[in-house]
This record gives C-alpha cells, sequence and structure tokens, in this order.
C-alpha cells in the first residue's frame, strides 16, 4: 500500500499535505505523530472510507481513490481494521461478532465458520468466550475479539488504529505480545497508529513520525531511537512546547 501527494483538508483545517508513504508487505510499519496530525484520517484514505481531495492512494496496482464504492468490496475483504474502541456489536454474541464478516463476505457453510472462528478466538487467547456477550468481558477481552473478527478473513493488510488505547501497561503489553505473534504467523502487512512509545518500539520494523501533515521522519526505530532531531525526541519523550504550555501559564496568571 502506499499514497502519493495526498491531500486532505476538513473546511480551513488542513490535515494532509501532500503526503508521500509507502507500506513495506510482510511488514510493521508504526505511524506515529501528535493529535490532529492525520494519523486515523490517512488509515482511512487506505480503505476508501475518505476521498483525497488531492494525490492517488495505491493498493498492489489499483487506485483505491478512484474505485466506487460499491466496488471497493474485494479489496476490503483483503484489509482487516481494528478499531481503536473495538466497535463490537453488543446485541451480539462475541462468536457472532467474530463470525459477522464471514456471513457477509463468504460462502462458508455454518460449520466451516465456526472451526474458523474458533480458530482466531483460539490464536488471541480467547477461547471459550464463543457464547459470552461482549459487555461481560474484560477492554483487554474485548481488544482481543476486536482483533480476532479483524483477521477472520485473513486479510493480506490489518490496519491497527490505537490498539492499546484504554488499557493499563500490562494489558498493553498483552496486545503488543498479540501483533507480534500474529505477525510471525500470518506475514501480514500491518499498519499501526499509535501514540503508545513503549508499544511502537517493540513491535515495529519501521517507524513513521507524521507532523503537520507530512513525513517528519521515518525509518527503522533504531533511526529514531538514536535520533537528535529536536521534534523526533520532543515527541517520544513527551515534552510540550512553550506555545502549548502557554494557555496553562496565562491561566495561573489571571488565577483562573
Amino acid at each position: 500500500m502506499r499514497v502519493e501527494d495526498l491531500e486532505k483538508s476538513f473546511g480551513r483545517n488542513h490535515v494532509l499535505k501532500g503526503l508521500n508513504l509507502e507500506f513495506p508487505s510482510a511488514a510493521t510499519t508504526v505511524v506515529m505523530g501528535p493529535s490532529g496530525c492525520g494519523k486515523s484520517v490517512l488509515l482511512k484514505h487506505l480503505v476508501g472510507l475518505l476521498e483525497p481531495d488531492a494525490g492517488k492512494v495505491w493498493f498492489d496496482d489499483q487506485r483505491i481513490d478512484q474505485i466506487p464504492e460499491p466496488q471497493l468490496g474485494p479489496i476490503r475483504r483483503r484489509i482487516g481494521f481494528f478499531f481503536q474502541q473495538g466497535a463490537l456489536f453488543d446485541s451480539m454474541t462475541v462468536g457472532q461478532n467474530v463470525e459477522f464478516p464471514l456471513r457477509e463476505h463468504t460462502d462458508m457453510s455454518p460449520g466451516e465458520r465456526r472451526v474458523r472462528v474458533d480458530r482466531m478466538l483460539e490464536m488471541v487467547g480467547v477461547s471459550g468466550t464463543y457464547d459470552r456477550n461482549p459487555a461481560t468481558l474484560s477492554g483487554g477481552q474485548r481488544k482481543r475479539v476486536a482483533l480476532a473478527r479483524a483477521i477472520v478473513l485473513e486479510p493480506d493488510v490489518i490496519l491497527y488504529d490505537e490498539p492499546t488505547t484504554g488499557l493499563d501497561p500490562i494489558r498493553s503489553d498483552i496486545i503488543g505480545k498479540l501483533i507480534e505473534r500474529l505477525q510471525n504467523a500470518l506475514k501480514l502487512t500491518s499498519i499501526v497508529v499509535t501514540h503508545d512509545i513503549q508499544l511502537s518500539f517493540r513491535i515495529a520494523d519501521r517507524m513513521v513520525l507524521l507532523h503537520e501533515g507530512q513525513v517528519h521522519m521515518e525509518g527503522p526505530p533504531e533511526l529514531f531511537r538514536n535520533s537528535d532531531d529536536p521534534e523526533v525526541r520532543r515527541f517520544l519523550e513527551g515534552r510540550a512546547t512553550r506555545d502549548e504550555l502557554a494557555g496553562i501559564e496565562d491561566a495561573r496568571e489571571d488565577g483562573s
């Protein structure tokens, strides 16, 4: 997958500003950056949920941005999407949630679907939850079920949108191990959007830092770990700029 000269604005907010980025096959690319830099907007372009204002979005030799919505189905079946909050259907059991893409997009028999679902639940470490309601699961378990649903069609690519959001460090570590396990077992092209620095260095074959709608730096984790670039160091160390802190200082001086 790759994007070329990608532009996207929402009103006066110019989010993506001529973004050029390629995602290597069978590798994990982590996309980082401050809130509002366009990370989730980029993911939505990769699956055709948003149309670019300008530029190109490629999947193999096909331009996703030129394919009409009703014809995107075959491509989307090759892409798994892990939503930030899981996006499970509370009106369905765990098994029904994971089975849903198989019912919608395959001709598999009920028995074949059950075998596939059980295998995926076992792969992410929540076997035995097939008949449970998602509301009875912990946050970490819900994330794992959402991950099982994302891979149940055995896609070529999986997109992760903030996979550890809302989890404590231990559960985040579990999700990181699962991403590594799935990558090793399935040889996926994985694209992970995250603010989790520890997770990034753990799972990434390649890292990308977005800043103000463009690629600020990209390369192997070692490049980031050893970088003296001020913007890279500021993001990795979680340091706000003076401008970003100005509102707090002004409020303190006003006594508010």
